[in-house]
């Protein structure tokens, strides 16, 4: 579909910090409104900033842009702008010196522009406001979009839409102040809790990701309608995937993006470690895609658990379209449990319908790391068991109570390998998570505007 005249449609601009090419599950969401608005009667004009992937790791979120100015870019979906990007000095320390040196320096700096950025305009990600300014001057569009984090978008997002008189809307993927990593700073999560309250009740519509997180802004965001999109899988990419087998030779077992420290990889790996003793003739892989804690695994296999040395494989970020062709050739996905955040990745693996394997539901040690590290407190009323409805509503997957079970899930899953020479994934009504559609009620909520 060719959009040759925006002036027609419904118009929007996108305010997204993590945007394609930069490798992020949070740019995603974005990005597929960026792909899909226009077949809706909405042309999106996104604004983002440069990225420039050169180091395959956090790195690459800090790292300097090339060029010193706005680029534009102009396609059949819409219209893409990249602000530039300057580190600031914390941030120019981490490249040059390492995460081990200057870190009482570095962590004064961070936070003096994690307050400052609510107060005036300054700090790293500025340059995306004086962007979204310059064009508004230039160009006129119906509806405002911020999407976060950073929530300090949801400022720019505030004061663009009083300047210009231009309603917006919140985009909330994670919560803001009433995350629990903030809370071991009473000042910081004070100091958010103001702001959010503050910038958010100015906006004209709130969406987010999931019921948890709708009740969650609603006791803070009283007057304001909240809306669940949920997050979901690019229809033509799988449509592309589905077309790839799993493979036959080896057994292989995948998990993809970031491990928190109330995931149980410890216990995992352990387990799996089991396996590999008990089945030494057993040829499998466990593959890890984009993990933020490489060392920590590689040590963790190098000291205690030895013999999954030869099975374990791990792979920098990669672009998500590349990313789930290589999913595609697995024939298990490993899940760890959310409990009240649904997560993105789940609907990836139901996309491109590979068989689950969810840990945990109720196993004891798990749990504790969930007491000690978890970031939400459960809300009454409300499931704290997002991904184990979904999988079962879809019948996607496995469901593991604990490490005992687990390794009866290992041993059972690799016989139905040496029989099939594939796991069978005969999961259902996997249309419904679809970002296309999400994307259509997205529309329909700008229009209303």
């Amino acid at each position: 579909m060719v959009l040759t005249n925006p002036q027609t449609m419904k118009r929007v601009l996108i305010l997204a910090y993590d945007f394609p090419p930069y490798v992020s599950v949070g740019g995603l969401r974005p990005f597929n409104w960026y792909k899909y608005l226009g077949e809706f009667g909405v042309y999106p004009y996104v604004i983002t900033r440069q990225w420039e992937n050169n180091h395959g790791n956090f790195l690459d979120y800090i790292s300097e842009s090339k060029s010193n100015f706005s680029t534009i870019e102009n396609d059949e979906k819409g219209t893409l702008i990249r602000a530039p990007y300057k580190p600031n000095i914390s941030n120019r320390l981490l490249i040059k010196y390492g995460e081990n040196r200057n870190k009482l320096i570095r962590k004064c700096i961070t936070g003096y522009f994690e307050f400052g950025q609510f107060v005036s305009k300054t700090g790293p990600k500025v340059e995306i406001y004086h962007a979204a300014k310059q064009f508004l001057k230039e160009n006129k569009v119906d509806v405002i979009i911020a999407t976060g984090d950073p929530f300090v978008l949801f400022s720019y997002a505030a004061s663009l839409s009083k300047e210009f008189g231009i309603p917006w809307i919140a985009d909330y993927r994670d919560p803001w102040s009433q995350n629990k990593s903030h809370s071991k700073n009473i000042v910081f999560r004070i100091w958010n809790n103001y702001f959010e309250k503050k910038i958010v009740s100015t906006a004209s519509q709130i969406v987010t990701v999931s019921d948890f997180l709708k009740v969650t802004i609603g006791s803070l965001i009283e007057k304001v309608p909240i809306h669940i999109l949920p997050n979901g899988y690019d229809p033509e990419i799988i449509d592309e995937i589905g077309k790839i087998d799993q493979g036959s030779d080896i057994f292989q077992i995948a998990f993809v993006g970031t491990i928190y420290e109330w995931h149980p990889i410890r216990s995992f790996l352990k387990i799996l470690n089991q396996f590999a003793i008990n089945n030494p003739e057993v040829k499998f892989r466990f593959n890890l895609y984009g993990i933020n804690i490489t060392a920590q695994i590689e040590e963790l296999i190098e000291n205690e658990f030895a013999a999954l040395k030869k099975y374990v494989y791990i792979t920098p970020k990669i672009p998500n379209d590349v990313l789930l062709k290589e999913l595609a050739q697995n024939n298990v996905m490993l899940l760890f449990n959310y409990y009240s955040f649904m997560g993105t990745k789940i609907f990836d693996y139901l996309g491109i319908r590979r068989k689950i394997l969810m840990c945990y539901s109720n196993d004891e040690e798990t749990l504790k790391l969930k007491d000690k590290y978890y970031t939400m407190d459960e809300i009454v009323g409300v499931s704290h068991q997002l991904q184990i409805d979904l999988i079962e509503e879809t019948k996607s997957g496995i469901i593991v109570e604990n490490e005992e079970n687990l390794l009866i899930a290992l041993n059972d899953l690799y016989r139905e390998f040496e029989i099939n020479k594939k796991i069978e994934c005969n999961s259902i009504n996997v249309e419904n998570y679809s970002r296309k559609i999400q994307v259509k009620k997205l529309a329909e909520i700008i229009k209303s505007l």
